[in-house]
């Protein structure tokens, strides 16, 4: 990790210098007064280095920590705590600090972490000083130079006194920022590589990063990062904007150094356990267990277009085409403190991210992964953009977007919601005669919007629904003034060894109320 883009700069610095104090010698001095700084340190540094990363083989090794920080265990781990009476970042008179991960546990790659100050980026030093090591007992001291495994900025997000955490990096590419009266939940990436597909997936990392020194009336934070992997090279550029949503901007240049079969491009990360369209036969209190409920998406047509999440019983992939798609992003939509009963975890509190595109991104899929779990703490679900174009040897392709922390979807689409789905086979089909094999009831809850004017005449209202395959057998539509909208019902009967997908949205007359609610339906898989 010594091999550092602050090489360079230095080299040129100091070279500036000695050809200053040359010229000084030869003209009496004037020259020094003419010689031209060296240049800032910025994304171009970044890229360079990146470019010659990928002209070289990839090296996959890692310097091995200590035994006693590879052996720790979760709890051991989180003993670990920076002391945040050494922050970084507070010579600079601003908002944020800075503080740092220590190595150990699942996070076995040391990062360089540097500051630029002035436009020279120097490498934060590890020290042990700097760590309160709680219970955990060492029988010798640690390397010093022993480096971090990420970082995390502060900032006075949810009160003026404090000094909240905003935004972490730690591990491979991921990443993850906060709104005001958020708590984490869902997590960023870098990149996605062969994620949901028949090669084993890659994991690239972060492998040093470079935070620009916010001054006294900066209002946000720029942070530089180099990816590595076995199969591309990137440089980005992070600009975070702290607010009651907060705002990350993207910028990405990506090299590949070989054939990829799967690019995904602004890759979302998230669990879902169980929630009202799944129901399990777990033995546990709570009602529901998701960081996310539902894959939002806004098409380059503008439709919204809304999939409820699953824990499936076998991996799942869904694919949503389109050109320069507006949105998308996994939210987590149910507020309700009630709805899951956890006074520490605060499920209720996980913040939704929404991606959108900078320019437009051409062709490609907005992928969905849906991966079986028994277990809360296994992140299952990722969804991301897939390019239709594919990823060459050595090409230079450049991604811009936003990804915004949100606590409400609310206002980004004036249409109504989709608020709950519940699949049932309780008289599938209003009668109480056998329910023929396949046949399937979804009803949706649609909230928001207009639909509250509709409840005095609800037969204006009227449900569209289609599918991919089977039969629609029967809909109905009922006003359900609790939630100020309406219930939807939809029975269906799928082809054997299918899976339909369904679609529905409400409207009146020609014009549409609602977002387009989206199911995928196979019998052998109903839950």
């Amino acid at each position: 990790m010594t091999d550092s883009v602050t090489r360079p700069l230095s080299r040129r610095r100091a070279l500036g210098l000695g050809l200053a104090a040359a010229g000084s010698a030869l003209i009496g001095g004037r020259a020094a007064a003419q010689q031209p700084e060296p240049a800032a340190f910025g994304y171009q540094d970044v890229l360079r280095r990146a470019r010659e990363l990928v002209s070289k083989p990839y090296d996959p090794g890692v310097r091995e920590l200590p035994q006693e920080l590879r052996n720790l265990n979760f709890d051991q781990y989180r003993e670990i705590r920076f002391r945040s009476d050494r922050a970084l970042l507070a010579g600079g008179g601003g908002q944020f600090r800075m503080q740092m991960f220590h190595p150990g546990f699942l996070y076995q790659r040391p990062v360089v972490v540097n500051v630029v100050r002035d436009g020279i980026a120097t490498p934060a030093p590890y020290s042990g000083a700097l760590f309160d090591y709680g219970a955990n007992k060492f029988q010798r001291p640690l390397p010093v130079d022993l480096g971090f495994a990420g970082f995390r900025l502060h900032y006075p997000l949810n009160d003026p006194r404090v000094f909240d955490e905003l935004i972490s990096f730690v591990g491979a590419s991921y990443f993850r920022a906060l709104g005001r009266n958020q708590v984490y939940g869902l997590s960023a990436r870098g990149i996605a590589v062969n994620c949901g597909g028949p090669e084993p997936e890659e994991f690239p990392d972060f492998r040093e990063f470079w935070v620009q020194m916010p001054g006294p009336d900066d209002e946000s934070a720029t942070i530089y990062a180099l990816l590595d992997g076995a199969s591309l090279t990137g440089a980005y550029r992070f600009t975070v904007y702290p607010d009651v949503e907060t705002v990350v901007d993207v910028t990405a240049t990506l090299i590949p150094r070989r054939p990829i079969a799967k690019l995904g491009v602004a890759p979302l990360t998230s669990m879902f356990f169980y929630a009202e369209n799944q129901r399990r036969h777990f033995s546990d209190f709570r009602p529901e267990l998701h960081d996310s409920d539902g894959l939002l998406m806004q098409t380059s047509g503008g439709e919204f277009v809304w999939r409820p999440l699953r824990n499936p019983k076998t991996p799942q992939i869904s694919a949503f085409w389109d050109r320069d798609p507006k949105g998308f992003g996994l939210m987590q939509r149910d507020r309700l403190f009630e709805h899951y009963q956890d006074l520490d975890l605060n499920y209720q509190m996980r913040p939704s991210y929404w991606i959108e595109p900078h320019e437009g991104w051409g062709e490609g899929r907005v992928e969905l992964v849906e991966l079986p779990t028994d277990d809360e703490s296994n992140d299952n679900i990722v969804a991301f953009w897939v390019p239709s174009a594919p990823a060459e040897v050595g090409k230079e392709r450049s991604f811009g977007y936003r990804i915004r922390a949100m606590t409400s979807d609310a206002r980004l689409h004036t249409g109504g919601r989709a608020v709950n789905t519940y699949p049932t086979r309780a008289a599938a089909l209003g009668s109480a005669e056998p329910v023929p094999p396949g046949t399937q009831r979804f009803i949706i809850d649609f909230s928001g919007g207009d639909l509250g004017f509709f409840l005095a005449d609800p037969a204006r209202v009227s449900v569209v629904p289609s599918t991919s395959s089977g039969s629609i057998l029967r809909t109905f539509v009922t006003p359900n003034p609790k939630i100020g909208g309406f219930r939807v019902g939809v029975d269906v009967q799928a082809d054997t060894g299918k899976t339909m997908e369904l679609r529905a949205f409400l409207k009146a007359g020609d014009r549409a109320l609602t977002e387009t609610w989206t199911f995928p339906y196979a019998p052998e898989n109903a839950t």
